[in-house]
Parts: C-alpha cells; sequence; structure tokens
C-alpha cells in the first residue's frame, strides 16, 4: 500500500499543473463603458463583459487595472496592462504595436442642444459660432481627431470636462450652447433623469461612429485568434447582446474576425 502511495503521490508530481493566466484589462474612465475605475467599484459594460469572458472558461482571467484616457498608451506600452477594449486604432495607437480584435460593436457621438420651439436640426450644421462642452482626452472627429486641449479650446471655442453629465447639465442651464455626447452615456443619462428627456434636442447628425475594437500587446498572455473565439461564444449564447444593447450599443456583424496591426 505504501509502494502504491508513493507510486501515486509521484504521479501527481508528473502531472502539469496549468495555471490560470492573468490578462490584465485597462480601464480608463469612459461612461458608460469604464466608470470612475479608480475608485474600486465594478461599474460600467467593461467590467460586465470581463465578468461573461470569466465565467465562460477557466483558462484566463481578465482583470481590471485602473488607467487614465491620457495614459492608457503608456501603460500599453510598458506593458502595465496586456489589453485595452472599446478602442479604435485612429485614437493615436499609430505608434504602439498591437493585435486588433474587432469587436463588432459600434456606438455613436451625438451632438445635444437645449430643446427651444425655434430650433431645429439644421442647429447643429454650423458650430463655428457655439460654445462647446468636450469631454477631455476624446478624440473628435469635426476637429481632425486632434485631443489636445489647447487646440479645442482655441478652434472650436471648447469648454473641457471629464463628466458628459457635467457637460449635459452646461448646456440645459445655457452655459454651452453645444456638448458632444456619447450615444451610449446619453441613453444612460436620460433613463436616469427622464424628467430632463424633452428639454434636449438630440442631433441627427453624428460626428463619429466607434467601431470597436480591443487591442493586445504582442507580449499578451492570450492570442488575438483566443480571444476572438471567446468573444464569439458571447455573441453566440446571447450574452453580447444582452449587455450592450440596453445602452443603443450595436451588436454587428464584425468587419474582420481578426485584423493584426503591427506599426
Amino acid at each position: 500500500m505504501a509502494h502504491s502511495m508513493l507510486l501515486a503521490f509521484g504521479m501527481t508530481l508528473l502531472t502539469p499543473v496549468w495555471a490560470v493566466q492573468e490578462v490584465r484589462v485597462g480601464a480608463a474612465h469612459f461612461p458608460p463603458y469604464t466608470v470612475r475605475p479608480e475608485s474600486g467599484v465594478d461599474t460600467g459594460l467593461l467590467p460586465q463583459l470581463l465578468d461573461a469572458l470569466n465565467q465562460l472558461q477557466n483558462d484566463f482571467r481578465f482583470v481590471p487595472v485602473p488607467s487614465s484616457i491620457p495614459r492608457r498608451f503608456r501603460d500599453f506600452d510598458q506593458g502595465r496592462v496586456d489589453m485595452v477594449m472599446f478602442e479604435n486604432p485612429a485614437w493615436g495607437w499609430q505608434d504602439i504595436a498591437y493585435s486588433a480584435v474587432d469587436m463588432g460593436l459600434e456606438d455613436a457621438e451625438v451632438f445635444v442642444a437645449r430643446q427651444q420651439p425655434d430650433r431645429q436640426q439644421d442647429y447643429f450644421d454650423d458650430l463655428s459660432n457655439k460654445r462647446l462642452a468636450l469631454f477631455s482626452g476624446y478624440h473628435y472627429a469635426f476637429a481632425g481627431f486632434n485631443p489636445s486641449p489647447r487646440y479645442l479650446a482655441q478652434h472650436f471655442n471648447a469648454t473641457l470636462t471629464y463628466s458628459h453629465e457635467s457637460n449635459l447639465l452646461m448646456v440645459l442651464r445655457g452655459r454651452v450652447d453645444v456638448a458632444l455626447i456619447t450615444r451610449s452615456n446619453l441613453t444612460e443619462l436620460l433613463a436616469r433623469n427622464p424628467k430632463i428627456k424633452s428639454q434636449v434636442l438630440v442631433s441627427q447628425r453624428i460626428d463619429q461612429i466607434y467601431h470597436h475594437y480591443a487591442l493586445l500587446r504582442p507580449q499578451a498572455p492570450i492570442a488575438a485568434p483566443q480571444l476572438a473565439a471567446l468573444l464569439q461564444q458571447l455573441r453566440d449564447n446571447g450574452q453580447i447582446k444582452a449587455i450592450f444593447e440596453p445602452f443603443q450599443v450595436a451588436v454587428v456583424p464584425m468587419r474582420r474576425p481578426l485584423a493584426e496591426v503591427l506599426p
């Protein structure tokens, strides 16, 4: 019996134990995707998606790591995080090596003004004579994707904040004329404050459509095809739709299952 126990123990030592690999995911304040991650509260769409990925399999553990809109490039390039999600290669990633996985999700940036009896959609045609409220660090199409606060303030009479809610309040109080707000965030804000819905005029004009990608470092523990396969499973079982459609984030066909982009 002792010989059998020793043999079994030896076999156990020889059996490989596959440790769960931790994938660190950058979490920068980008409501409703990520909301104040530095506070340690798991709120927003990113934590929901990471929970779904963790429950789907046992090989990887996706862990959010607090970052910020301007700092996320350095965190990614220096290896503090392995992956960022809800990104677009046009948002300042041109000089950083990564692999991109199409998430098949689309959001948009819309213009919002205060509702007035004589105000129609043509109000949004010309921004040159209007005071704007923008989110600091965002890349806007109307401004050539230049996020410089000085540039936006000088060329577009812009006030920059770190809150879409603050920008909407400035519109309603007449402190600015137009705010640009992510459609998903506007959906959330109006759902939480239904009384103000009749007070806002939302543009049919769209500044840009966000087609979301996940970007992975070349040294990330998970490879791009593996992540693409996991996201496809979440699409197939309906979890992607359940997480994102309530916020008017469109679940769309992927432009390409996997795109390797290495500057």
